[in-house]
């Protein structure tokens, strides 16, 4: 609202009075331009979420060099191991479900990436599980069986060799 003056010409709005600090430029951006700002940054969003979902899905986890990972008798059935592969800062863990029967997978979670970890009850062939948001992945095939995780995790493959260790083969020819 505003006020006319003496000479019947309109003043200053009264809130213009109150609130008199300004800042530059700040009637340049119109609601069209915000709008404009917020599709081009939730386009760049949408974009760079595609591309990683792209590229995690195209990657193997079978790209390193073969390595060795651990002594086969020194793991019992039913146990653990946590190594690196392909990388040193990529975590993966070697389950040893039976006798001659072994399950190698990244311990990232496909979901959002936190660390699964091995869980078995007794007289229970067990689970990799996400505590994050409670995904569940089947040890035998790395399928998700529950929560939201809709990837299987990456399989590393491996192998026991001669001399009793147990080595992830990586790149295969």
């Amino acid at each position: 609202m505003t006020d006319k003056g003496p000479d019947g010409h309109a003043e200053e709005p009264i809130w213009r009075r109150d609130f008199p600090i300004t800042s530059a430029g700040e009637e340049a951006i119109t609601r069209r331009d915000f709008t404009r700002f917020l599709v081009a940054g939730s386009g760049a969003f949408a974009t760079g979420t595609v591309g990683v979902a792209i590229w995690s899905a195209v990657r193997s986890i079978n790209e390193g060099e073969p390595r060795a990972i651990v002594a086969l008798d020194s793991l019992a059935i039913g146990d653990d191991f946590l190594f690196a592969y392909p990388g040193e800062r990529d975590s993966a863990i070697l389950v040893r479900l039976a006798e001659d029967d072994l399950r190698a997978y990244s311990q990232q979670c496909t979901h959002l990436g936190c660390v699964v970890f091995w869980e078995a009850d007794e007289g229970d062939e067990g689970e990799l599980v996400c505590p994050c948001h409670e995904g569940h992945f089947d040890i035998r095939s790395g399928d998700p069986t529950a929560g939201p995780p809709d990837r299987p995790l990456g399989r590393i493959e491996v192998e026991v060799r001669g001399d009793g260790m147990v080595w992830a083969l990586g790149r295969t020819k």
